[in-house]
């Protein structure tokens, strides 16, 4: 059994790239923050999501000694000049409240119309091995902004979000089941991307 710490405490994350890695690396065993050794937690002042990843997967790895992979992604609105962005997750507020999040979006947009409401999730995935190597990747997925809530899987922004390939449909992303959202998402790409170069990382040593 290959353990792979994930800096996250989300558990639709944690099932998430258990989920992509699992093909790549067939005996690994992704753990989150609340199945290793408590510690304090960066502060996620990066101007870039690739900056905050990699604040979050240093820290993962100094305090636990296993190989850590972190991501920072967010929803960038083209109407909103590409925020929420990095401060995605505590748009209104420093709670990370995802229906508060949602709520203050659909307010901002309220005058958008719909041809002007394009946005695209992104994601960086950053790797630290003990090693000393790390590895950053991004990911994308485009899409607009709908005009109410749909959906109940997913997180943050995803029941208002319409990916690009869905566009026709018009499903959210919270509408999408696992395998699907996998698929186009920014965060399955940018995993997809790094999963080989983990899968070799971890061989090799």
């Amino acid at each position: 059994m290959v353990e792979v710490l994930l800096a996250s405490r989300n558990a639709k994350k944690l099932a998430e790239m258990q989920r992509i890695l699992a093909p790549q690396v067939p005996d690994i065993r992704v753990l989150g923050l609340d199945d290793t050794v408590p510690y304090e937690e960066p502060v996620e002042d990066e101007p870039t999501f690739a900056g905050n990843a990699l604040l979050k997967a240093r820290a993962g790895l100094a305090a636990s000694g296993l190989p850590t992979v972190a991501d920072d992604s967010g929803l960038c609105v083209d109407a909103l000049n590409g925020m929420p962005g990095v401060l995605s997750a505590r748009w209104a507020g420093v709670g990370k409240d995802d229906e508060a999040n949602n709520r203050l979006l659909l307010e901002q947009l309220a005058d958008v119309p719909d041809e002007r409401r394009g946005a695209h999730f992104r994601c960086a995935v950053a790797f630290c091995h003990p090693d000393g190597t790390e590895l950053v990747v991004e990911g994308r997925m485009e899409g607009h902004i709908i005009r109410e809530q749909r959906g109940s899987g997913g997180f943050g922004y995803d029941v208002l979000f319409v990916a690009a390939e869905h566009a026709t449909a018009g499903l959210t992303s919270a509408e999408l089941d696992a395998s699907e959202k996998d698929a186009i998402s920014h965060r399955g790409r940018a995993l997809r991307e790094i999963a080989p170069r983990i899968a070799d990382l971890l061989a090799d040593r």
